[in-house]
Formats: C-alpha cells, sequence, structure tokens
C-alpha cells in the first residue's frame, strides 16, 4: 500500500492539455501540491503538458513507475490496465467512471481479472482519487477552485463517496481543520475501506 501514499513517481494515464478535462486537473492539482516525485503525462496526442515531458504510453516511459492514475474513457480502460501490468505498475487509482455503478459489471469484472493477473492494487474505479499531505500528493479531480484543500493536519478520512468526501473536504478547510490523508475508494474493485483503515 505504501506506493499510494509515497510513490516516487506518479504516471497521469491520459493527462490533457485541455483545462477542462479530468486528466489536466489531475497533473495541475498534482504540480500545485509540491510533489517532489517523478511526474510523468501520458497522452499519445501531446509531446508536453505543463512543461512535463509526455509518453504516449506508459510502455514507453524509461525509468519504473510506482503509481498510475488512470482518467481515461471506459472504453480503452482494459488497455491502459494491461499495459500498466505489462509496465510492472503494482499500483493503481481510477478515477474513470462507467462501470458497476451504471450497471457495467462485466467491465468491472474484466479489470478485476486483469489487475488479479499482475497482481495489482487498485483504487477505484469511480473514484474521487486520494490525497496525502505529509508527501504533497493531490491526485483529485476536481480543481482547487471548486473544491478547497484542507491545511497540513493530523486527521485522515475515507469515504466510498466522492459526493461526501469532497463536502467534508470544503466543510473541513473552511473551519480550518487540518487533513493528513484522504481516500475516496469508489466502487472498491479491489481495495476497500478496510485495506485502507
Amino acid at each position: 500500500m505504501d506506493n499510494f501514499f509515497n510513490p516516487k513517481s506518479i504516471a497521469i494515464i491520459g493527462a490533457s492539455r485541455d483545462h477542462h478535462k479530468v486528466g489536466y486537473v489531475i497533473l495541475k492539482n498534482l504540480r500545485d501540491a509540491g510533489y517532489k516525485g517523478n511526474i510523468i503525462p501520458i497522452n499519445p496526442k501531446a509531446k508536453i503538458i505543463l512543461n512535463e515531458t509526455c509518453y504516449p504510453s506508459v510502455l514507453a516511459v524509461p525509468q519504473s513507475i510506482d503509481l498510475a492514475v488512470i482518467a481515461v474513457p471506459a472504453d480503452i480502460v482494459l488497455k491502459v490496465v494491461e499495459e500498466c501490468g505489462r509496465k510492472k505498475i503494482k499500483n493503481i487509482i481510477m478515477i474513470t467512471a462507467g462501470f458497476s455503478e451504471i450497471g457495467n459489471h462485466t467491465l468491472e469484472e474484466q479489470v478485476q481479472k486483469t489487475i488479479q493477473k499482475y497482481k495489482i492494487r487498485l483504487i477505484g474505479p469511480n473514484c474521487l482519487g486520494l490525497l496525502n499531505n505529509d508527501a504533497d500528493i493531490d491526485t483529485l479531480f476536481l480543481p482547487a477552485s471548486r473544491l478547497v484543500r484542507p491545511k497540513h493536519g493530523t486527521i485522515s478520512f475515507i469515504t466510498q463517496s466522492g459526493a461526501t468526501g469532497s463536502t467534508v473536504l470544503d466543510l473541513m478547510a473552511k473551519e480550518n481543520y487540518g487533513f493528513a490523508k484522504f481516500v475516496s475508494y469508489g466502487n472498491a474493485t479491489d481495495i476497500n475501506e478496510t485495506d485502507l483503515l
């Protein structure tokens, strides 16, 4: 579990130059948080995003990757997870929605089989992301203009629901409480509240 909270390198799969896309917001949030590790945007249609060298696939990245954040459409998720497995990435946060929460159980089962095949641990899919103020990591897909981040502190919070989680974060920030870690785990295809506790 440590590579979720203290990764030395993070790939944002589905990083985008479009300010309105989730992949752009996640990349910007991670940079703005002051993350000290390697940030690796993945997008086959870009060379540079936010001054970071962009790669067409995780398989094209020369160095190892501790954590992948997936923010691509559901119809290409299986291909992306397969590539993560071949790259030996063992930790994935899947922001992508479009699975059992809308009745698409088959796709979620296929994702589950793929992560089991490669022994990958997965937070998500259909989750808000992870925040670790202890390590300057922010993979949440909401921009700071819409969701104020709490200051550094000692409270950690886990939730299935991204909507509940974002409300709690917003409220805590306004009330000036400090947070250490926050995780929204979504559909809990693999990792659930017991793992996170």
